[in-house]
């Protein structure tokens, strides 16, 4: 979403100017910087929590980035700049547990968004722009896109980006940005991109409004194989999902090994959501919901296991984890008769004993956490 040799550029500009010139600078690049601050002191390990939050939220809680912005005024002059900054402040906001103040500052977001033309193709709309300039534009549409995409899957409230004509495939490939086999950041973007746009309309929408996601089986058959050819497109390090193998890739590239584990959780959640919906037309496919949680909870697992703490913070990931933790614990407590020694179901509650003992790694300090360990222990 932030292109980084330009935002090195501009950093360092910034500072070679002097005192009087820096209280004259763009308030909306003094905001991206405090932001920027903030996200990594989430993600950094201080003597104590306390600590931390107070460290985090002087750069955003206190009001350092959102400061800045107001005195650019960007309520009235949205620009490129205020909205990637407005996109990582909704991310801190649901790292630091705030998730409805996340979901109230999206919906600012987005109409900034609409407001400076992001949803429409640039190629259209300024076509005198160069190629540069309409990829940076596709990247931040496409960061606010997913945001608000895979946030409403996960609370269950209307999706606001949907009315785009941004193209996918003219996302290109970026000199300096490869990973491995056909792994790049590009493809992650795109996978990314549509996978959303698959779960906007099917999952988030139908969720929103309380409305059966599929009317039949047949229907719950082809929106199924619809996410699978997804799933099958993407680049095969995207696809590689065993512990051995996620430990591997990230001794390699940790990058590449966090975008992959990110794919597979929102792949299977997603996945996980249509085999359990249910009503009088349709039943529950248990069996179909809990492989997939279990894929999906998994790759929170490997997630914890390679990268540890990181695994605290993501908003999204561990709020998705708990979920596919309920749907599994109440799948195993109305298990049929004679079924305690199948296999799945065996594999089910291990999954939840897991999830469990992470959570109470911080249950002690953090509230969140104690609640989580309190409902899920309901079960066991």
């Amino acid at each position: 979403m932030i292109h980084r040799k330009s935002f090195e550029n501009d950093y360092d500009h910034f500072w070679s100017l002097s005192p009087q010139e820096r209280n004259r600078a763009d308030g909306s690049l003094v905001a991206l910087f405090f932001v920027m601050l903030a996200m990594g002191t989430q993600f950094v390990d201080l003597p104590s929590p306390e600590e931390k939050e107070q460290t985090a939220e002087f750069y955003i809680g206190v009001s350092a980035s959102h400061q800045a912005l107001r005195m650019f005024s960007y309520l009235g002059r949205p620009s490129m700049r205020s909205i990637q900054t407005m996109v990582l402040i909704t991310y801190f906001l649901m790292n630091d547990n705030h998730a409805s103040d996340a979901w109230a500052f999206a919906g600012i977001l987005q109409r900034q968004a609409y407001a400076i033309g992001l949803n429409r193709d640039p190629s259209i709309v300024n076509p005198s722009a160069t190629p540069q300039e309409m990829q940076q534009r596709r990247k931040v549409w496409q960061a606010v896109f997913i945001q608000d995409t895979f946030l409403s899957v996960i609370i269950k409230l209307p999706p606001t980006a949907t009315h785009t004509d941004v193209r996918i495939e003219d996302l290109f490939e970026e000199k300096d940005a490869s990973l491995e086999h056909g792994a790049t950041d590009t493809a992650f973007i795109r996978s990314m991109w549509s996978l959303a746009s698959l779960a906007q309309g099917t999952i988030c929408t139908p969720r929103s409004l309380d409305h059966a996601i599929c009317q039949d089986s047949a229907e719950r058959a082809r929106l199924v194989a619809r996410f699978q050819r997804i799933y099958r497109s993407l680049p095969l390090p995207f696809r590689t999902f065993n512990e051995t193998a996620m430990c591997e890739l990230a001794r390699r590239s940790r990058r590449l090994a966090r975008q992959t584990l990110f794919l597979t959780s929102n792949y299977y959640h997603c996945l996980m959501l249509i085999h359990a919906d249910e009503h009088e037309s349709l039943p529950c496919d248990v069996k179909s919901t809990m492989e997939a949680a279990h894929e999906a909870i998994s790759s929170f697992f490997l997630f914890h296991t390679i990268f540890d703490g990181e695994a605290g913070v993501w908003f999204h990931f561990q709020h998705r984890a708990f979920s596919e933790a309920l749907i599994i614990a109440e799948l195993v407590k109305n298990q049929p008769p004679g079924s305690n020694m199948d296999p799945m179901y065996l594999g089910a509650k291990t999954d939840i004993l897991k999830m469990v003992g992470i959570l109470q790694l911080n249950s002690e300090l953090d509230i969140v956490a104690r609640t989580r360990v309190a409902v899920l222990s309901n079960y066991l």
